[in-house]
Order: C-alpha cells, then structure tokens, then sequence
C-alpha cells in the first residue's frame, strides 16, 4: 500500500475513533438515555454569566422532585473535570449541576476581589437549583474538590446569612481543601493557622458534612506545631483541627473524643441529626478527582444524608468508561491531526510542501557528533528543569496586566527561553561541527522560501480549525469532549481565541525551535530501529518534567513533605500534562516531518493546539 492510501486510510479510522468515542461518552454520562443533558448559560444575581452542565434523571419530575446536588471543580479546570461525580450521581437519581467556576471554562471572568462573592458561582447556582420544579429543595447539596470546596465553604457562608428557614443547603462534601473549623469569618484559608483569639466552632449547623483529606494533598490539611513547624497532612486525623470537626467543634482539648477516619459520626444540633466524616485515601491533591475511592466516598456521603432514589452499590461505578471513551476521542483527535495535515499535502494548493520522497534518517554520527547529540539532549535537560524551578518565583510575582492567565503566562515564558536555549545550542552545534560536516540546511528544511513559509502557516491553520471542528461537534452534538485526566481538548468561548493569541508567540518559540531540534538536527541512527531515534527525542523531551516531579513525589511519600518548598506545589502539578504533552509533540513533529522536510509545520501546528489546549483549561482573571 503507497503512503497516499495508508494514511487516508489512518485519516479514516482516526474520525471512526472520534466519532465512537463521542457515541460512547454520552451513552455513559447520560445512563444510556435515563439522563438527560443541558447545557446552561445564565445571567446571574451576581451580573455574571455563568456556565454549568445540568443532569437530570427520568425519576425527577414535579410530582417525584429529587434531591439535588451542585459540584466544582478546582482552580485551573473546568466543568467537565467532574465527569466522576455527575455520572454517578445522576445515575443514581440525582439532579447533578457541574459548574464552571466564575473565570473558568465558559462563565464570565471576575476580579480576584470578586472570587468570593457568592461561592465564585457556587451559590448562584444553588439558587438556580433551587428554583427548578422537579428538585427537592429540602435536600440540596454541594461539593468541590479543591478551591471547588473553598467555594462550598464559602456558599456556606453566603446560605447562612438567611433566616434559617430559607437556608438552601443541607449537607456539604468538601474534597480537596480544609472545613471552616474556628468562628473566623477569614475562613477558609489555605491552610488551617488558628489563633489564640479564635475559637473553635460548628459553622456548618446541622448540615451533613463531610471531608475527603488525601494524605499526600500538596496544599492542605496542615497545621502549625508548637515547635513553629507545620503537621503533615497524612497526619491530619491527629491535628485538632479534624478532632474538632469530627465532634462538632468543640475544642478538643476541652471535651469530645477521639475520632477516625470513614466512620459517619451523628449528633442532633438545632433539633435535627447532622453527620461528620472525614475520608482519608493514601493519595495526592489531583487524583482526587480521578478516583474511584473518591467517588465511591462521595456515593456514600450523599446516600447516608439524602438517601438515593435509585440506590447503586458505591463500587458499581461507570464513569470509568466515559474516561476511556474520552481517551480515544483524544487519540483519534491527534491521528486526525497528522493524517489530515498529510492528506492536505496532496491537494493543488499545497503539495509544493510535500516532500519528494519520505525523508530517511542520517547515519549515526561518529565521536565528535555524538558528543554534540547527547551532550545537547543532556544540557537542555539541566538547563530544562534549572529555568523551571528558578523562574517560578521570578515570573509569577509580576504578571503583567495584558496576560489574564498566570498558569499560561508562567509556562509560555518557560517555554520561550527553553526555545531560545534550543536555538543556541543547534546553531553552536552547526557552526562547530554541522557545517564543516557537509550540513545543508536547504536539505534538512531549515532553510525555507517565504512562498512555502506562508503556505507552511496557512496549512498550519487550516489543520487547527479543522481538527478542532470535531471537537465543537462533540460538545454540541453529545455535550463531550477528547480528554484524559489533566490533559483536555475541549471546546470553548470566542474569548479564548484573544487570549490565547496573546501567549501563542510565546509558546511558536519552543515548539517551532524543538521540532527543528527533533528534526533537523537530530533525526540520526541509534541503535537498529529508526524508532529509537524518535523515542530517545520523545524522552529528552519530557525528561526535565519527569525528573522534577519524581524528586517531588518520591519525597513526598517517603517523608510525608514535598521535596520542593522554595516554590509553589502548584508548578510541579502544571508539568502533569507537560510529561505527556512534550513527548507527543515530538512524535507528532516528527511524523509530519518526514512527509514534508518541514520542521516549522509541525511546530506551528503543535503550538497553536498546545496554547488553545492551555487558555481553555485554566482560570481567566480580570
């Protein structure tokens, strides 16, 4: 079979893989049509757009309303990320809204002065909730994992200042984040610093509450010792602070007893029975909202305070399998990508771009080139993970205005100085060593006409249009997406096309750079296999990442503390995406390349998706 009709045929089976998975996804998140799916846009109170996905089961009617609950996500996610919770939940006959945070996903942009005002979003939406016919509005719920919980905390505060009576909110699961233990109306903080001047206390009332601590949580469940040092949050259980929310806040030095973790404690307050439990898996921040024990917690919680109108065993999960389903929309979404850009190098307008025949790889370079491959590969790498680890504080303590994305900004400006980096090293590399070997650089693709350059870009644009044309197809058509835990191609607001216009130079720097090192430089014989070449660049790629964040967790379950304190936990969790992203880049470049002897294709290309891939999934601030 020529080349021609084998990758029209991969370009074939890549859409059968998006489409299977776009089937799949939605039989699943909606029980197979028991469930049904709308997607929200509403002017709130807070003279906000906001954004949420509704589910709502056959049971739930006027005549049998059903009991409600409202999910978030964390900071830097978006609605979908809670695909565990509304799947399971709503399967089990409850209506299940998954909101987009204020700044997140499809809802409007806040100032930071505005995060807290009515639980980023959170409240409004119970309010929303509240309104509709078929949900019982004695039994609403909320939860959120990470500043998903601070937002509960904070809709607790908001539910509160009513008159009893009208309170909307009967039991709270807070994932990822501390309770509000003290009478301070500061709280909830990032980590649990009580005074002599608080005092302990049940904010909570008689709601059912609950906790789901991860022993390994980057971010919380930490106190101050008396010796100034702090707890470890696999310790949690012994701090006073959960002794204290376990029995109701009391001081715990006072009164009460000792309490454990999984067990559902009750106690009448205000004339009602109210729960507390605190869950404790041995796991990490992020993995708790791709946990089945987490979602089995979240089963049982909501069953033990409302009771289930279609009681399911909490290990008889299903969400599982829409993640799977998301998996293989998202690799069909990245063969679509390589097969189409080739399919398109066979049309009149530019098959100038297709390379004569396929580009073969260079024999292996003897000593001094040797040198010059590994000792290259290795440098970036240092110099890869140095820049990551120093820039950090550096970037992020002044942003500026004209970037409304730190994550995106602090990644971008890495990724631009690792890109410079890489252009130094190929041109010491080609100066010292390339050119008196013989290296053409109009014979590698280096050297480009301004004619194919422009059809380089438009074809490159053509491609991310296109390939996210499957993408908006899902969304509308089965309110999916192509994702895998942190890594999400989804759709998204014409807002994210300005912003991400604004970091896109940063992030053309690197990729073009590193398809060029891939590429041109580099496409050289290790070993027997040619494949050994692309997997050896694929590693390097994502070598620094790996390296930080095995220092970060390998310490982290060895002591209980995480490796790097000089910094944020914040930026080791940003590479969880990169480790994979940064290998694939490679591959994908390089299967490009070989059908054109063009790095900058694929550069462009990878960019352009990486930089949308990025805006679309994080928090936007005004």
């Amino acid at each position: 079979m020529d080349n021609k009709k084998k990758n029209f045929r991969i370009l074939a089976i890549s859409l059968v893989l998006c489409l299977i998975s776009m089937i799949g996804a939605s039989a699943v998140q909606t029980s197979g049509g028991r469930v049904e799916i709308k997607d929200l846009r509403w002017e709130t109170p807070s003279g906000h757009l906001m954004s949420a996905l509704l589910f709502i089961p056959e049971n739930a009617t006027k005549d049998t309303p059903a009991p409600a609950i409202i999910t978030s996500h964390g900071w830097y996610n978006n609605r979908e990320m809670q695909d565990l919770n509304y799947v399971e939940y709503s399967r089990r006959g409850y209506v299940v809204m998954s909101i987009d945070m204020y700044g997140h996903g499809n809802s409007d942009a806040v100032t930071p002065e505005e995060w807290e005002n009515r639980g980023t979003g959170m409240y409004d939406a119970v309010e929303l909730m509240s309104s509709l016919p078929y949900v019982d509005k004695t039994r609403i719920g909320v939860t959120g994992h990470s500043n998903g919980a601070r937002a509960a905390n904070w809709s607790i505060k908001d539910d509160n200042l009513k008159e009893k009576d009208e309170q909307l909110i009967s039991a709270v699961l807070l994932i990822g984040n501390d309770a509000m233990y003290t009478n301070d109306p500061g709280e909830p903080l990032y980590w649990a610093f009580r005074t002599d001047e608080q005092e302990y206390d049940n904010v909570y009332g008689n709601r059912d509450v609950g906790i789901i601590a991860a022993q390994y949580d980057e971010f919380f469940f930490r106190s101050k010792t008396e010796n100034g040092g702090y707890t470890v949050p696999r310790d949690y259980l012994k701090t006073e602070y959960a002794q204290s929310f376990l029995n109701f806040g009391v001081d715990p030095k006072v009164e009460g007893e000792t309490r454990t973790s999984e067990t559902i404690y009750k106690q009448e307050v205000d004339g009602e029975t109210s729960s507390r439990v605190i869950y404790n898996p041995a796991q990490i921040h992020p993995w708790n909202h791709f946990s089945a024990k987490c979602a089995s917690y979240g089963i049982e919680f909501f069953e033990d305070a409302f009771g289930a109108p279609n009681p399911i065993s909490s290990s008889s999960q299903i969400w599982q399998f829409k993640v799977l389903f998301n998996l293989i929309g998202l690799i069909g979404f990245i063969m679509f990508i390589v097969s189409f850009t080739k399919a398109m190098l066979y049309t009149r307008a530019f098959e100038s771009l297709r390379a004569s025949e396929e580009v073969t790889i260079a024999p292996a370079p003897a000593a001094e080139g040797k040198a010059w491959f590994w000792g290259g590969l290795i440098v970036s790498t240092i110099i890869s993970g140095f820049t990551y680890i120093k820039l950090f504080n550096a970037t992020m303590s002044s942003i500026p205005s004209f970037f409304p994305q730190e994550p995106v900004y602090f990644i971008g400006i890495w990724s631009a100085v690792m890109g410079v980096v890489t252009l130094l090293i190929m041109l010491l590399s080609y100066k010292l060593y390339g050119k008196k070997q013989g290296v053409d650089l109009h014979e590698n693709g280096v050297a480009i006409s301004s004619k194919n350059l422009l059809k380089t870009i438009g074809l490159s644009l053509i491609v991310v249009v296109v390939s996210f044309a499957l993408v908006f197809i899902a969304d509308y058509f089965f309110k999916t997406d192509f994702r895998i835990w942190v890594i999400a191609i989804k759709a998204f607001t014409p807002d994210k096309i300005a912003i991400t216009l604004r970091y896109l130079p940063l992030f053309l720097i690197f990729y073009i750079a590193n398809s060029m090192s891939v590429n041109s430089f580099n496409y050289v014989s290790i070993g027997k296999k040619e494949w050994m070449n692309t997997a050896v660049l694929a590693l390097f790629n994502g070598l620094s990442a790996i390296v930080i964040v095995a220092m970060q967790y390998i310490t982290f379950f060895k002591t209980g503390d995480v490796f790097f304190k000089s910094i944020s936990t914040i930026a080791e969790i940003w590479l969880f995406p990169i480790v994979v992203i940064l290998p694939l880049a490679a591959v994908v470049s390089r299967k490009i390349y070989r059908a054109t002897n063009n790095p900058y294709l694929a550069g462009i290309i990878n960019a352009i998706v990486v930089t949308l891939m990025t805006c679309t999934n994080t928090l936007t601030q005004l």
